[in-house]
């Protein structure tokens, strides 16, 4: 790497202008030299697009003007919409099946396949760092989602198999509902439960590659150059995922429903088609795609980071001759599909990887010396890292909704008139207040919100991430009032023993009030998350970025998962005969109680996150301070010297 650094000015006489200069050494002299020099200037000055690197198309040549206009924008995005709508059908569809087929055909335990599950969504969505880094390194987006969209279409081909073909499942003869509640059936030998893991997680795997890039590609159709970019790029989150909405309302519906009338082989089998059809639909749009250079290995690019300020970690900054930090001069950056990142004072000691000394001169190794900007994007990724992790809980509670609140509707009467709505289908409601919600976003909330913020847009970013996270309180504190009045209800009119006997006289519907605001949740917390993401993530790592949203998904099946264990083991005693709060019978469980922890762990993650926002600052407004400053110095060099 060749580079320009900016040498210490001479001593002079104390001005003013000398202590404006003072002032700017105060911070080491890292920031406003740094920013002062040509490179630097010219690259805030707008030499280059700020927002990343130059589009290119399929083969990696870059886009003429005449190429652009005929690429990318709203068109190529529905494209995309397509495919994101179809991985999201199978994914729930097969989240809200799932453990209803490993418990009623493969006769697993009811906690054991739920708990199975929710493993293979954690599994699905925490490994989604994998196709992040594929496509930030080496793939690209588009050849990233070619190859894993394809593995999901045959893990559910797979899935489809096992539920149609009888040698892959257990004996059913003789599998009444009490056979199934005694543990009489016969259970599905190693093998199959083998082979129906296999195919499950292989699913996962496709998603976990699907997932992290999606949304970061079809945010990459839109020119950043446009004056309407950032409008674009709100209205395309929103309906990215009023996209996924769609999805998961056909899997509460026309896949149960299936299901229901044909049996599970067909609504597999429905799923398998969806998919291999949004395949069909994503290649087509091949020649409106825009696309992104991969920048190389980002691990490689931390890793070297940690490494050369690890190796100076005992250097001061004052040892060195240079007064700025080692950079590329010009434009260009040294990292393919990004542009030069300005210098931040957070994580000082990460500094220490740019600082060059004597003996970098002759040997510029990349395992001693970087640039600001390789700095930098480690920088970021630290900054981001407790945002999403303050979203863990919402997909905690989002998991624990799936599976405890279908047991809840097991108990109450789903008619509507003499409409009779299947159990499975009661996951619907959340996908239907997200989607109403979606619809009235922009006539109804943004109005309403901008007067109350003075935000353009209504609310930032983290603002809308942490309405998200306070009505997601609301939600699970309701589900524990309306569990209590339904665990007395059932008691009281003799149901304790019954809990998969629906009580005529208390409606399921009841349980539309924690759906529809764990729905009004959902799309603001995860809207707004991926939203931030994209924009805050380094240019060549914004897959990564994207990612971040998935493995802080996958983190919270996970911990559902632990907390259910931690919760049955501290609170049953097979012994005594006292059962644990999440027993299988939902009347002699406290589902009551485990709500209430929900809302008071909820309560604590709010906080944190509170403090985390209101620490964070956003990347574009560093700049603008950052500008400001070199402003401010400059005209106070000019009076005096005028």
């Amino acid at each position: 790497m060749d580079g320009r650094e900016i040498k210490s000015p001479e001593v002079r006489p104390a001005t003013p202008v000398n202590l404006v200069e003072d002032q700017c050494q105060k911070r080491k002299r890292l920031g406003v030299y740094f920013l002062e020099s040509d490179d630097r200037r010219t690259a805030l000055g707008g030499g280059y697009t700020v927002g990343g690197a130059t589009p290119v198309n399929i083969r990696g040549k870059p886009l003429s003007e005449f190429t652009m206009s005929k690429t990318g924008g709203w068109v190529a995005a529905f494209f995309i919409f397509g495919n994101e709508m179809a991985e999201r059908m199978a994914y729930f569809g097969l989240s809200v099946n799932m453990v209803a087929f490993m418990f009623y055909v493969m006769h697993r335990p009811f906690d054991t396949s739920a708990n199975a599950v929710n493993n293979f969504l954690g599994i699905s969505q925490a490994s989604s760092v994998l196709g992040g880094f594929l496509a930030d390194a080496y793939l690209g987006r588009y050849w990233t989602i070619a190859i894993f969209t394809t593995i999901y279409l045959v893990g559910l081909t797979g899935i489809t198999l096992c539920a149609s073909l009888n040698n892959l499942v257990p004996n059913q003869d003789n599998c009444d509902q009490i056979a199934l509640l005694l543990g009489n059936c016969e259970p599905a030998q190693s093998w199959q439960m083998l082979y129906l893991y296999t195919v499950l997680y292989i699913t996962g795997f496709g998603a976990a590659g699907i997932r992290p890039c999606v949304s970061s590609f079809g945010a990459d159709q839109f020119d950043e150059r446009s004056r309407d970019y950032k409008m674009h790029l709100d209205r395309f989150f929103n309906f990215f995922y009023l996209s996924v909405t769609v999805g998961a309302i056909v899997a509460f519906t026309a896949i149960v429903y299936i299901q229901i009338k044909h049996g599970w082989g067909s609504a597999f089998g429905s799923l398998a088609v969806a998919m291999g059809m949004s395949n069909l639909v994503f290649f087509l749009g091949t020649p409106l795609y825009r696309h992104r250079m991969p920048g190389g290995s980002p691990l490689t690019r931390v890793a070297q980071v940690l490494i050369a300020a690890f190796r100076k970690r005992n250097v001061p900054f004052e040892s060195s001759e240079f007064v700025g930090l080692y950079e590329l001069p010009g434009k260009r950056s040294a990292i393919k599909g990004s542009s030069k990142i300005a210098h931040t004072d957070d994580f000082r000691c990460l500094d220490k990887a740019a600082l060059k000394l004597k003996e970098d001169e002759l040997d510029p190794n990349p395992w001693r010396l970087c640039t600001v900007t390789q700095v930098e994007e480690v920088k970021i990724l630290l900054k981001l890292v407790p945002i999403p992790a303050c979203t863990i809980m919402l997909s905690l509670i989002l998991t624990e909704f799936l599976t405890l609140s279908v047991q809840q509707a097991y108990t109450l009467n789903t008619h509507i008139g003499h409409l009779k709505l299947p159990v499975t289908c009661m996951p619907v409601f959340p996908g239907l207040s997200i989607f109403l919600l979606l619809s009235l976003y922009y006539s109804v909330f943004v109005p309403l919100a901008r007067r109350i913020t003075g935000h353009p847009r209504g609310a930032s970013q983290l603002q809308r991430v942490g309405i998200g996270l306070a009505v997601s309180i609301i939600s699970v504190a309701w589900a524990g009032i309306f569990e209590r009045y339904r665990r007395n209800y059932a008691v009281k009119n003799g149901y304790e023993a019954s809990f998969l006997t629906p009580m005529p006289d208390l409606s399921a519907y009841w349980l539309l009030i924690q759906y529809c605001l764990i729905g009004i949740a959902e799309v603001f917390c995860i809207v707004g998350l991926l939203e931030f993401l994209y924009e805050e993530a380094p240019d060549a790592m914004r897959s990564i970025g994207s990612a971040y949203a998935a493995v802080a998904g996958g983190l919270g099946c996970f911990a559902a998962t632990i907390l259910n264990n931690i919760v049955k083991s501290l609170t049953g005693d097979v012994e005594k005969r006292r059962p644990s709060w999440l027993s299988q019978n939902i009347n002699t469980g406290r589902f009551d109680y485990f709500y209430w922890l929900l809302t008071v762990v909820s309560l604590i993650n709010f906080c944190a996150f509170l403090y985390a926002a209101n620490r964070y600052q956003y990347r574009a407004k560093e700049v603008i301070e950052i500008k400001e400053q070199v402003k401010v110095h400059l005209s106070i060099k000019e009076h005096v010297v005028s």
